[in-house]
């Protein structure tokens, strides 16, 4: 049971920050406003290029094989409420704020509660 919930916390850790990463990597790449100008084969390269963008790709691809052995053990109902609502968490509560300045409205913020509350509860769940 250990090892399938380590999976999926990880495979939550990692696509949360695969997302941040590629993030940073479109406000790095989009910063001109031209990226594409170059044509797409440039546009390709430029991307390739950045190890932002790389390290982000290699996260989403390190969270497939650990998403897919925690759903050896877990229900999909269950353990995909946790790797969405986890990670949406993660992006907002903490490098959307500190990292990325971005703002949110108490609203927001009551909204980011519930989900976290929500991923509780689904997760006390887990068999």
């Amino acid at each position: 049971m250990y090892r399938y919930l380590a999976a999926l916390t990880f495979a939550v850790v990692f696509n949360a920050s695969a997302n941040l990463l590629l993030k940073f990597a479109a406000r790095d790449l989009l910063s001109e406003g031209r990226f594409f100008d170059r044509g797409a084969l440039a546009a390709i390269k430029t991307a390739l290029s950045s190890p932002t963008l790389l390290l982000g790709l290699i996260l989403f691809a390190l969270n497939v094989p650990l998403y897919f052995y925690a759903l050896g053990r877990f229900k999909v109902s269950l353990a995909y409420p946790i790797m969405i609502g986890g990670g949406f968490a993660i992006i907002v509560s903490v490098a959307s704020f500190s990292r990325l300045n971005e703002r949110l409205s108490p609203w927001q913020w009551l909204g980011v509660g519930l989900i976290v509350l929500g991923v509780i509860v689904v997760a006390r769940t887990l068999d």
